[in-house]
């Protein structure tokens, strides 16, 4: 059976005549890390989400591995050491998604790091993370700090530091290890809300959900549930009514995108801002984004936006530190807004809040994980999966995730990566498509990239039109469990955010053919062409 909606009516029958070794609520990164470690060791695993996979914070990062430089600042030595470590893991787990990126971080007069102390922070930082000596470290003089980025103003710089992060595609990682967990026999399923907890001797054995898409109630039971919810964490605890001791502090972060001829950055960069924090300026093929934004977050939940406030704040740091380019709201392509997670600390700032994270458990045996960074999410899920496994006293495989390659990143090295790659573009030709539209394919879906060469070539051979696009639609949706055209264009492609102008074009396109998949209604599908114009309309209002 492949992993699609197509299949919605065997998958809830499934949640709901089945009895699992483990239940986890989220479908984000953590959520779906922890689904695929435990279904490699032997559990008999469900998860559920109520909207879409990386619907909240893990289609909304700052799309990077990192290992969290300004952590060091902070004396959090394990947490650089930890997720540092795990950048080169993940990418030689997925090199699809997770690509390395060199970062030039700008010495400047009044900044926060000055040149001797951006050397030994990233010396320290490239020992801590073990960075393999090809991505060490380089300090530059002023000179060559331009060289490497023209845009940056001369009349303050000092010099600056090269060093190694990791770009990545958030929700793509999240999709592909959701993929994953399924063909190692996971049952997982999205637009499923958990509305409360089955009890059994006063324990959670389960969960009473609603399948929001054909209206049911459904009850699934399981002997462990973890609360892997993301910003939605404290709520399912005060539903468990656990909501005692540390709790939540949400933190707001925005990024805003810029055509690349707007904001034509040769070079990603870490900077100062005014206010001491740091933010990353990213080239990424036709635009540039910017972010992070970090601040406290008390409103809706479930639709954090960028605000003027926002917008004021990035244009103000990028206009300062790179004075040519004068950018204004006017020139913003598109935003996007997710929110962090945090364990609250009193007396601390947003930005002071630590980035660890931290396991709840609560009399009645929920277990809930918040807290903690994209690029640990493998540790983490390894930390709940062994906690699990402890507390159900039986004997399951060892944790197998570091040498696991996620769907579509199935490669034994970089040789073989970059020959499979090679190997795609050559046939180009062959399948009467442009050699840019199979890389970008490559770098979203990898290896899978033949299962839409071959529904490109049906396509082409029934004679439709969009060929490219609706390949990668049907690819979405029959491997993938996309169905509404806004998990298409935010979470499986993000051509929201990186393609905009050009996804505008194929709004209509995208979901008549939805629309035929699923046989929805003249009404449901007008529903739904609203809701994604909406949502590309909303990227570029500012309050």
């Amino acid at each position: 059976m492949q992993f699609s909606n197509i299949n919605r009516s065997a998958f809830t029958s499934t949640l709901h005549n089945e009895h699992f070794d483990l239940l986890v609520i989220g479908g984000g990164i953590t959520g779906c890390g922890i689904a695929l470690d435990a279904a490699l060791r032997g559990m008999k695993v469900a998860l559920i989400e109520k909207n879409d996979f990386a619907s909240g914070t893990s289609s909304r990062s700052t799309k990077l591995i990192h290992g969290g430089l300004r952590y060091l600042k902070q004396l959090e030595i394990k947490l650089v050491h930890d997720v540092g470590s795990e950048r080169a893991i993940v990418h030689r787990l997925a090199r699809h998604v997770v690509i390395p990126e060199k970062m030039l971080l700008p010495i400047v007069e009044g900044g926060s790091l000055g040149k001797f102390t951006t050397s030994l922070g990233l010396l320290v930082y490239d020992l801590l993370a073990g960075v393999k000596k090809e991505e060490r470290r380089k300090m530059l003089n002023k000179h060559e700090t331009l060289k490497e980025e023209p845009l940056l103003g001369d009349e303050k710089l000092l010099g600056g530091g090269l060093y190694f992060e990791y770009r990545t595609d958030d929700s793509r990682l999240v999709i592909e290890m959701a993929k994953s967990a399924f063909a190692n026999g996971a049952t997982l399923l999205n637009y499923i809300e958990a509305e409360d907890f089955v009890y059994e001797n006063n324990q959670v054995k389960g969960v009473k959900a609603k399948d929001l898409m054909a209206g049911n109630d459904i009850i699934i039971k399981a002997n462990h549930v973890v609360n892997a919810a993301g910003p939605w964490v404290d709520l399912l605890r005060k539903t468990n009514q656990s909501l005692k001791g540390k709790r939540l502090q949400l933190t707001k972060g925005v990024h805003l995108v810029f055509p690349f001829h707007k904001f034509p950055l040769k070079q990603a960069a870490y900077f100062d801002v005014v206010d001491g924090r740091m933010i990353f300026a990213i080239p990424r093929n036709n635009i540039t984004y910017v972010g992070t934004t970090d601040t406290v977050y008390n409103q809706s939940i479930d639709s954090p936006r960028c605000d003027r406030n926002d917008v004021d704040y990035l244009l103000q740091a990028i206009n300062i530190m790179f004075p040519t380019v004068q950018l204004k709201v006017e020139d913003i392509e598109s935003t996007w807004a997710g929110l962090r997670p945090l364990i609250h600390e009193d007396g601390k700032s947003a930005s002071e809040l630590s980035r660890k994270d931290e396991v709840m458990i609560s009399e009645t045996g929920l277990i809930s994980i918040a807290g903690g960074k994209l690029t640990g999410y493998r540790l983490m899920a390894e930390k709940i999966v062994d906690l699990v496994g402890k507390k159900s006293g039986k004997q399951w495989r060892k944790c197998k995730t570091k040498n696991f390659s996620i769907s579509g990143g199935e490669f034994k090295d970089e040789a073989e990566f970059q020959q499979s790659r090679k190997n795609f573009l050559d046939q180009a030709t062959d399948y009467e498509i442009d050699s840019s539209i199979i890389e970008q394919w490559f770098y979203r879906y990898g290896k899978n990239t033949a299962d839409l060469l071959a529904i490109h070539k049906s396509l082409k051979e029934k004679g439709h039109n969009h060929t490219e696009e609706l390949a990668e639609v049907q690819y979405c949706v029959t491997h993938e469990m996309a169905v509404h055209p806004n998990d298409y264009f935010i979470r499986r492609t993000g051509k929201i955010f990186f393609e905009k102008p050009a996804a505008e074009q194929h709004l209509n396109t995208v979901t008549q053919c939805l629309a035929n998949q699923f046989n929805w209604s003249e009404t449901v599908h007008q529903q739904y062409l609203s809701e994604v114009k909406n949502e590309f309309e909303a990227v570029t209002h500012f309050v």
